[in-house]
């Protein structure tokens, strides 16, 4: 079994909070990680054990064993009420594991937070760095660190990254022997387990429009979101948008990024970037089978933006430190991919896909360090082979450094 990071995450929490809750997308190994704790497990896909949880759920709560984890929470956001009850009549950190494919504690059938009783950790696709068993790396943690003369990336990985983008992180992708096993597994992950999933935690009268809104806005990863240009290519109504985009959030398949503010003398754009979570299923979407499609595809900026984006997310989630991800554009088009604040410091991000970089690719980033009032380490990454400098706190990075 490939080792994940968020591993001893979630053994810390369970020390320190009488309930945690592992959530992400299906099919991205929340089961079988849990499953190698050593505790009582019961999933509600088991219809009996669904069946009685529903039925009585504050006796079924009182009757199981503990400490438990609950797998697929989703299916009876019932419980959580039972769960709290039990907490406050004895609290004893460790006695919940909940894992959920969908956001269990905003769903319109769950009348429970648990406030103050509940860790809430997010679970991912596969990073790069997990897919090539290095789990003790973070990328941001490295960058801040600022040692850029001691950077090593492997040659191997650097001619992988084309690789890496088109499998994405799903396991069960990653894993698939062909390129059409790999295009069958994507076509039913996004009718099958998407679709159930989106059912669960919403109202979705349509499948068929529900599929076509998918194949629409998959291709829109990372542009700014355009809800007006959305429904009219997808025939439907603003507010059918926002439920899709809503629904498509909550089952951790859509990410949107907010735009960065800092008061330097700039009007801003204020509408979010918009992201799938998974690079495979955007190059799905996208038609893209292998390198060469990559390589002459029209949205391959895109791609490569999006890849980064999902492996941002990842080593901010897993990172011990305190990190925040925003995109940066101004009215005139002043345009940076990423900023990433931790505390007084930013790493301002441009991603190319290109194997050489110029001054030029600095314009932006050198515009906004000049003006912010936060120490900035300006990075481009790029598909070349070596970490090179461009003035002071500026460097071209190989994007083989995720790998």
């Amino acid at each position: 079994m490939i080792k994940r990071t968020i591993l001893d995450t979630i053994k810390s929490a369970l020390k320190s909070s009488p309930s945690v809750l592992v959530a992400g997308a299906r099919q991205i190994g929340k089961s079988t990680i849990v499953s190698t704790l050593d505790r009582e497990y019961i999933v509600m896909d088991d219809i009996t054990q669904l069946e009685a949880a529903v039925s009585d759920p504050q006796g079924y709560i009182q009757r199981i064993k503990k400490p438990i984890t609950i797998d697929e929470i989703q299916k009876a956001p019932q419980l959580l009420s039972s769960i709290k009850l039990n907490i406050d009549k004895n609290r004893t950190n460790g006695h919940f594991l909940l894992t959920g494919s969908a956001n269990v504690l905003s769903l319109k059938k769950s009348n429970e937070s648990l406030a103050g009783r509940i860790i809430e950790l997010t679970m991912y696709p596969f990073s790069a760095k997990e897919k090539n068993n290095d789990i003790d790396t973070n990328v941001l943690d490295l960058l801040f660190a600022g040692n850029f003369e001691k950077i090593n990336i492997k040659e191997e990985n650097i001619l992988h990254v084309p690789k890496f983008i088109i499998e994405g992180g799903y396991p069960l992708s990653f894993m698939m022997d062909s390129v059409k096993n790999r295009f069958l597994w994507f076509n039913s992950y996004i009718s099958t387990y998407i679709e159930r999933d989106i059912r669960t935690v919403g109202e979705l009268r349509d499948i068929d429009n529900f599929i076509r809104f998918f194949n629409v806005i998959a291709p829109r990863s990372a542009n700014i979101l355009n809800k007006s240009h959305i429904a009219n290519d997808t025939k439907l109504n603003n507010a059918t948008v926002d439920n899709y985009i809503s629904l498509l959030e909550k089952v951790y398949q859509l990410y949107l990024l907010k735009p960065y503010y800092e008061n330097i003398g700039k009007t801003f754009i204020k509408s979010p970037k918009i992201y799938l979570t998974d690079s495979g299923i955007s190059a799905h979407v996208l038609g893209i089978r292998n390198e060469s499609d990559l390589e002459y595809s029209k949205n391959k900026e895109d791609l490569y933006e999006t890849f980064v984006f999902s492996e941002l997310l990842k080593h901010i989630t897993y990172s011990q430190q305190i990190m925040d991800i925003f995109y940066y554009r101004t009215a005139d088009k002043k345009e940076i991919d990423f900023i990433i604040k931790k505390q007084n410091r930013i790493l301002a991000i441009e991603v190319k896909s290109s194997y050489s970089v110029k001054q030029s690719d600095f314009k932006h980033i050198n515009d906004f360090k000049n003006r912010s009032a936060y120490e900035v380490i300006c990075i481009v990454f790029y598909s070349g082979e070596k970490v090179v400098g461009f003035g002071e706190n500026c460097y071209a990075i190989p994007l083989g450094i995720f790998l």
